[in-house]
């Protein structure tokens, strides 16, 4: 039985060009996932000398800055630590929350510094706070629309691209918002942890080195969904064409 040759259209299914921005995309997400690992490894072996935990680290910022209402919990995982403002609760992690090392106080100050953020009407924090459920939306529905608009002929096919690549403009601006948001948490952590005579200089650098390799976390999904947006506008103007 002879077999029909693929068509060029049937080749450009099997393999998309702008496949290639996916694995740059990729590529620097895992590059900045594995630095912020190695560096947090690294200074989760050195211990502070004021012996302090996260959460007790946490408890002291917060209670310097007149904050009073914000619930420290236990949460588990790894490096999943967070602030939400809209119960006031600051999550530490099991590497986070009952650790004295320098990598642990300096994540968990982190975390105040969004709960300071808060406290203080920080601008950027409100409206990401603010874009969050159209984000959510963005995230969930942009792929999709763009999918069905491109298995589809018509011309509902490029308005189902177009409202595609409108709602995964919401994930990249959410993102872009966030950058502000963590370098300001980053910096003001350093600073409240010198203030409060939990980390001495010396310690203060190796927080510093894993703050900023979490912050190149952000930045690098920044990048990558910036790659995927002008993915998404390579597919839409072939399609068109």
């Amino acid at each position: 039985m002879a077999i029909r040759p693929k068509n060029k259209e049937e080749t450009n299914m099997l393999w998309d060009s702008t496949y290639v921005l996916v694995l740059i995309g990729a590529a620097l997400t895992m590059l900045a996932s594995g630095r912020v690992n190695s560096t947090y490894a690294r200074y989760a072996k050195v211990r502070s000398v004021t012996g302090l935990t996260g959460a007790e680290a946490a408890r002291k910022i917060l209670e310097s800055q007149g904050i009073y209402d914000v619930t420290i919990q236990h949460v588990s995982g790894n490096l999943t630590d967070h602030y939400d403002p809209r119960n006031h609760i600051l999550s530490l992690s099991d590497a986070t929350f009952g650790s004295s090392s320098v990598a642990a106080v300096g994540v968990a100050a982190h975390e105040c510094g969004h709960a300071v953020q808060h406290n203080q009407g920080y601008t950027p924090l409100s409206f990401r706070s603010a874009l969050v459920p159209v984000a959510n939306i963005g995230a969930k529905l942009s792929w999709p629309l763009v999918i069905i608009g491109l298995l589809i002929n018509g011309d509902s096919s490029m308005l189902l691209i177009q409202a595609g690549i409108i709602l995964f403009c919401t994930v990249v601006l959410f993102q872009i918002v966030t950058l502000p948001v963590e370098f300001n948490a980053s910096s003001r952590a350093l600073k409240l942890l010198g203030e409060n005579g939990i980390l001495y200089d010396e310690e203060l650098d190796g927080t510093k080195k894993v703050l900023s390799a979490a912050a190149m976390t952000y930045v690098a999904s920044v990048a990558a969904s910036l790659l995927q947006l002008l993915r998404l506008l390579m597919l839409a103007n072939r399609k068109r064409n």
